[in-house]
C-alpha cells in the first residue's frame, strides 16, 4: 500500500513508531487527505448520476471525474515527487500510484484517476491509525504510574509528595482508597489490596508486615506503612511501560508483496514500453502497453479485500486495528489466554455454601447477604449481590475488623461474618474448612457457627465451545498464563482442555512467554483483557482484547478488539481472515494475470490503432473484477 505523509511529502507507515503521538500538523494534513478523498468520491458519484440521467451531456460527467481526480492528485503527486528525492521501497510505491494515475490521465480515464489515488488514501489512514493506538497504550500507562504520596519525614510528620519524587528506602503511609506510590515492602498494617492491574488476580491480595507489594495495587481497606524499594523505571509499571515500547519496536514489520517487487515491476514495464518502440516504431502500442502496465487492479486488490474484511469483522462485533493483523489471524497455529476476566468472568460469585445440619440455607444467604452490604471488601460486595436491597435485613450497630470481618446486631442477635480467624478472635466454633481455592467466609448467629461460604470466580459458559473451535481451526497449541495462583489456574485449564499452564505471572513474565513461544516456531494469538496483559498483546502475532471489561490500556494495546467479549468470535475472525486470504489471492492472479494478458496482446499490437482505448477499457474491467470479487466477502456471516 503507498503511504501518503501526514508531515512530510513520504513517511513509511512501517517505520518503527514514535515515542509521541501525532502532532496537530500531523493530524491537520491527515484530516485534510481525509476530506479531499470524500470530496473526490461525492463527485465521482455524481459524475456516475449525471451521465447516467444525461447520457447526451457525458462531458459534464468527465468534468467531474476530471476535478476529482485533481483533488487527490496533490499528495499522490507530492508523495512521489518527494520519493525521487528520497528514495524508498515505500517511494517506488508512490512512484506506481503516481504512475497509474498519470497514465490514466493521459488516456482520458478520469475516473480511474481519481479512484485509485482516493482509495489510498483511506488505507494509509486506516495503518496510521494503528500507529496512534499503540502510543495511546503507552500514554495511558504512563498517565497510571503517576501519584500523589504521603511519605512519612524522619520526625513523624507526614508530608504529600509527588511519587516520582520518592526515593529508595523512604517510608509512605498507603490509607484506604490509595494508589500505592512505588514497589515496596509493608512494615505495618494490614489491607487488602487490589493487584489486578499488574498480576490480574481478582481476589484481592492481603498485604501484612513484611509482605511486598506493587506500585500500582490500590489499598481496599486498612492503614499501611511501606517502605520503598523500586521507584520510577526500576518499579513494576516503569518496566511495564519500558517493555512495552520494546516490543513496540522489535515487533516485526509485514512485508508485502506489491511493495517487495515495485521496484523491479517499474523498471521492467519501463524496459517493455522502450523494446515496443523499438521494434514496433508504434507510439501507440507502446503507450497501450504502459496504460495497460498501471498496477490498478493489483495495487487495489489488497486494500479492497481488507476493506471488506474489517467491515465485515465490525458487523460481527470485531474491531481490527489493520489490515495487517486481518491478514497474519490466518496463518495463527497457538493461543496464549489469560484466565481473569477472559476465561471467567473476573468476579467473585458465590459457588457452594457448607451449613451446618439445622442452619436453613434461605435464612443463611440472607444474613450472609445483609452483613456483605455493610462492607466495601470484594467479598461482601460478592455475598451482597444475592439478594435484592429491599430483602436486606435491618442492621444496627454494624462494625468492622479491618482484613478481618463484619459484626452488626439483628432482630435474631448478634450476626459475624469474616475469616476463620474472626470467630477464633470472638471464641467460636467453627466446623473444619472445606478444601476451596477461592476466599472463604464464615458466618456465626448468636455465638453458634452457621457454615461457610465458598466464593470463587465463575468461567465464562462459551469458553469451552470457543477454544475447541479454535482447536479444529488448528491452534492445537493452548497455553493459560495468568497471575493467578497455580491451583486456581490448574482446575480452569482441566474444565476446558488446556493441557499447559503458566501460573502466578507477572507482565514481564508474561512477555517472555510469549516471546518463548514464538521462538519455537509457534505464531499465537494473545488474548487478554488486563494491564498486566498489555505487554503479551503487543508481543504476540495477533494481540486480542476482550472488549467489554477490558482495560483502556489493554484495548489500546491489542491489534483486535472483540466489542461483546463472546469468546467465541475468536474463531470467526480467524474464519474471516482465511476467506480474506482466499479472496486476496483471486483477486492477485486477476490483477496481474490480467496485466500481462493485455500487455502481452498491447506489445504485439493486436489491440490496433484504438489499443490506448482498448487498453484503458480491460483496464477498468479488471478493477471492477477485483473490486467485486472483494464485495463477495461482504456475504460472510456467522450468527452466534
Amino acid at each position: 500500500m503507498t503511504s501518503f505523509s501526514s508531515e512530510e511529502p513520504h513517511t513509511s507507515s512501517a517505520s518503527p513508531a514514535k515515542n509521541v503521538l501525532l502532532t496537530r500538523h500531523e493530524q491537520r494534513n491527515m484530516a485534510v487527505q481525509l476530506l479531499l478523498a470524500m470530496a473526490a468520491f461525492g463527485l465521482l458519484l455524481c459524475g456516475w448520476v449525471w451521465q447516467w440521467v444525461f447520457p447526451q451531456q457525458s462531458d459534464v460527467g468527465q468534468i467531474l471525474f476530471g476535478v476529482a481526480s485533481l483533488l487527490v492528485a496533490v499528495p499522490v503527486l507530492r508523495s512521489a515527487v518527494y520519493s525521487l528525492r528520497s528514495p524508498s521501497l515505500h517511494g517506488v510505491t508512490d512512484q506506481l500510484i503516481a504512475i497509474a494515475m498519470l497514465g490514466a490521465w493521459a488516456t482520458g480515464d478520469l475516473m480511474t484517476a481519481a479512484l485509485l489515488p482516493g482509495i489510498m488514501i483511506f488505507g494509509h489512514i486506516l495503518e496510521e491509525r494503528s500507529v496512534i493506538g499503540s502510543q495511546e497504550a503507552i500514554d495511558a500507562l504512563s498517565h497510571l504510574t503517576r501519584s500523589r504520596a504521603r511519605r512519612i519525614l524522619p520526625d513523624g510528620e507526614i508530608e504529600e509528595i509527588d511519587n516520582h519524587q520518592l526515593l529508595t528506602g523512604d517510608r509512605v503511609e498507603v490509607r484506604a482508597g490509595d494508589r500505592l506510590p512505588a514497589d515496596g515492602y509493608v512494615l505495618s498494617g494490614s489491607a487488602s489490596l487490589d493487584t489486578a492491574p499488574i498480576t490480574g488476580e481478582s481476589v484481592p491480595q492481603e498485604a501484612r508486615a513484611g509482605d511486598d507489594v506493587f506500585g500500582g495495587a490500590i489499598n481496599l481497606d486498612g492503614l499501611l506503612c511501606v517502605e520503598v524499594t523500586r521507584t520510577g523505571a526500576d518499579a513494576t509499571l516503569g518496566k511495564v511501560i519500558a517493555l512495552m515500547q520494546k516490543a513496540e519496536h522489535a515487533k516485526p514489520p509485514i512485508t508485502r508483496l506489491l511493495e517487495r517487487y515495485a521496484g523491479q515491476y517499474l523498471v521492467l514495464i519501463l524496459l517493455i514500453a522502450a523494446a515496443t518502440w523499438f521494434i514496433t516504431r508504434d507510439a501507440h502500442a507502446m503507450l497501450a502497453v504502459l496504460v495497460a502496465a498501471c498496477p490498478c487492479a493489483l495495487v487495489l486488490s489488497a486494500p479492497a479485500t481488507a476493506i471488506a474484511g474489517i467491515a465485515v469483522a465490525a458487523r460481527h462485533g470485531i474491531l481490527i486495528r489493520s489490515s495487517a493483523f486481518l491478514e497474519e489471524l490466518a496463518d495463527l497455529n497457538a493461543i496464549v489466554v489469560d484466565k481473569t476476566g477472559t476465561l471467567t468472568h473476573g468476579e467473585l460469585h458465590l459457588q457452594r455454601t457448607v451449613l451446618a445440619a439445622d442452619a436453613p440455607s434461605d435464612a443463611v444467604l440472607r444474613l450472609a447477604a445483609s452483613l456483605g452490604a455493610a462492607s466495601s471488601h470484594p467479598v461482601s460486595r460478592a455475598l451482597a449481590k444475592l439478594l435484592p436491597r429491599e430483602q436486606y435485613l435491618p442492621l444496627d450497630d454494624v462494625s468492622e475488623q479491618q482484613g478481618m470481618g463484619v459484626r452488626a446486631r439483628t432482630a435474631q442477635g448478634d450476626a459475624l461474618l469474616g475469616r476463620p480467624a474472626f470467630f477464633s478472635q470472638n471464641n467460636i466454633p467453627v466446623s473444619d474448612e472445606p478444601e476451596h481455592d477461592g476466599p472463604l467466609v464464615g458466618l456465626a448467629l448468636n455465638g453458634r457457627f452457621l457454615g461457610w461460604l465458598l466464593l470463587a470466580d465463575s468461567l465464562r459458559p462459551e469458553a469451552q465451545t470457543a477454544l475447541a473451535e479454535l482447536r479444529q481451526l488448528g491452534l492445537q497449541r493452548q497455553l493459560l498464563l495468568t497471575g493467578d495462583r497455580a491451583s486456581v489456574a490448574n482446575r480452569i485449564a482441566g474444565e476446558l482442555g488446556i493441557s499447559d499452564v503458566v501460573a502466578q505471572a507477572l507482565p514481564e513474565d508474561k512477555l517472555h512467554q510469549v516471546s518463548a513461544e514464538i521462538a519455537q516456531g509457534f505464531r499465537p494469538m494473545v488474548v487478554g483483557d488486563g494491564i498486566n496483559d498489555s505487554l503479551a498483546l503487543k508481543a504476540g502475532v495477533v494481540g486480542i482484547a476482550m472488549g467489554a471489561g477490558g482495560s483502556d490500556i489493554a484495548l489500546a494495546s491489542a491489534d483486535v478488539v472483540l466489542i461483546g467479549s463472546d469468546l467465541r468470535r475468536l474463531g470467526t475472525c480467524v474464519r474471516l481472515s482465511r476467506a480474506c486470504r482466499k479472496t486476496l489471492k483471486i483477486n492477485v492472479f486477476i490483477g496481474l494475470g490480467w496485466t500481462l494478458v493485455v500487455m502481452a496482446a498491447a506489445a504485439m499490437g493486436l489491440l490496433g490503432v484504438g489499443g490506448v482505448l482498448i487498453a484503458a477499457l480491460l483496464h477498468n474491467l479488471s478493477t471492477l473484477l477485483v473490486l467485486g470479487n472483494a464485495g463477495r466477502l461482504l456475504r460472510f456471516d456467522e450468527p452466534l
